[in-house]
């Protein structure tokens, strides 16, 4: 009897995913455990691996399809690794077989190239690219479709689409957006609809972090083996701050507020595709060496695609900085379903007043986008204060007052 493979669990407010790659075909033999097929969400790629050991039956999804969390996408037949004679493995259905010829020709064409997946090879022959010079974002390398995608266009051949519209507008070129980068736009314009969302901004001096940072960071590096960041800072501030006022920390479901005793705050992380957001748990039970350690190791994860659903799972709250781009001044879009999102910023040094002069002092532009549903203009505004409080005396983290 066959044993199905459906898509499994997604994460948080992610129900549906996209087939990337099936690294299996009609006819072949898999092992319990061995990856079946790659799914890509609009957070990290999924590698879903069979049940049982034994012969691949059906493939329900071509590539590309969208498909949604529960749906069958695949059935095995149990089988002993030999007891299918080798000629039936090679030959599998017609479809299959037909949809697997670009697999065989883009290497011929391109020369030495990684392994591809028929969608990949396909937009590779398509495009004329050197699958050779693409670099795989999957993993172990594997090249995925939106890798091949996103490579520069320099690299591929011109084709009559991307000609210049006839009328004397000058030349354009039309891409077409990856599955995975529409379901990002979607899910984008879906948290600006569904929540009453406001954004809110303050400004804070940065004098005492930074002179507490040089004057500690040697012996912190000694003894922890990694810098002190600014980003420890502001996690425990934070956490410090929505113990007081809850209602940030908090979601809704349905016509009820659930209010989270707990503090798993989201840190918004460049990945290999693209921005993500992990999440250190119980941030409140950590000190700072060991925030800036967790941080420091999603985001390796994230830069080597190899976060799990566990890491992107359960924030409560999230921090983006997008200072570290240069950015001055943004208003975050809030991460669903959480109510509350920090935005910090470069810092920059201003002219402010200090005790009736004027100084010269560090300054970050911070912003709070909010759900203003649940969440009233003045906890909102008296959030940010109490955030500011504790940076700008970073003994208050400590003591807690």
């Amino acid at each position: 009897m066959s044993v199905t493979v459906a898509v499994p669990a997604l994460g948080e407010s992610v129900t549906e995913a996209i087939i990337a790659e099936w690294l299996k075909n009609v006819g072949e033999f898999i092992k319990q455990d061995e990856v079946l097929v790659e799914l890509e969400t609009d957070k990290i790629t999924v590698s879903v691996p069979s049940p049982v050991s034994g012969i691949v039956k059906a493939l329900k999804y071509e590539p590309d399809a969208t498909v949604n969390v529960g749906d069958v996408l695949a059935e095995i037949e149990p089988a002993e690794e030999g007891s299918q004679p080798e000629a039936k493995a090679e030959a599998p259905k017609a479809e299959e077989a037909k949809s697997a010829e670009p697999k065989a020709e883009a290497p011929k064409s391109n020369g030495e190239a990684p392994h591809l997946s028929p969608a990949v090879a396909r937009i590779v022959e398509e495009r004329g690219i050197d699958a050779s010079k693409v670099e795989g974002t999957g993993p172990g390398g594997r090249i995925l479709k939106g890798d091949v995608l996103d490579h520069k266009p320099a690299q591929a051949k011109p084709t009559p689409a991307k000609a210049p519209d006839v009328g004397g507008d000058e030349p354009t070129e039309r891409v077409k957006m990856s599955k995975l980068r529409q379901t990002v736009a979607r899910r984008l314009v879906e948290a600006q609809q569904t929540a009453a969302m406001l954004t809110t901004f303050n400004e804070v001096d940065m004098t005492n972090v930074m002179e507490l940072r040089k004057k500690y960071q040697d012996s912190f590096v000694k003894k922890n083996g990694f810098k002190l960041g600014f980003m420890s800072f502001f996690v425990k501030a934070a956490v410090e701050a929505l113990k007081e006022y809850p209602a940030v920390n908090a979601e809704i479901d349905g016509d009820e507020i659930v209010f989270k005793n707990f503090y798993h705050v989201g840190v918004a992380v460049g990945g290999g595709k693209g921005l993500v957001v992990p999440v250190v748990r119980h941030a409140d039970r950590l000190s700072f060496a060991e925030v800036e350690s967790e941080i420091s190791r999603l985001a390796k994860l994230a830069m080597d695609n190899r976060l799990s659903l566990e890491d992107l799972q359960g924030g409560t709250f999230t921090i983006s900085n997008g200072g570290i781009y240069g950015s001055m001044l943004s208003t975050p879009i809030l991460n669903p379903p959480q109510v509350g999102i920090l935005g910090m910023h470069n810092i920059v040094e201003r002219p402010v007043a200090i005790n009736g002069k004027v100084e010269i002092r560090p300054i970050m532009y911070l912003a709070l986008s909010y759900d203003h549903r649940i969440i009233d203009g003045k906890e909102a505004v008296s959030f940010l204060v109490r955030l500011k409080e504790c940076i700008e005396n970073p003994e208050r983290i400590l003591l807690e007052v």
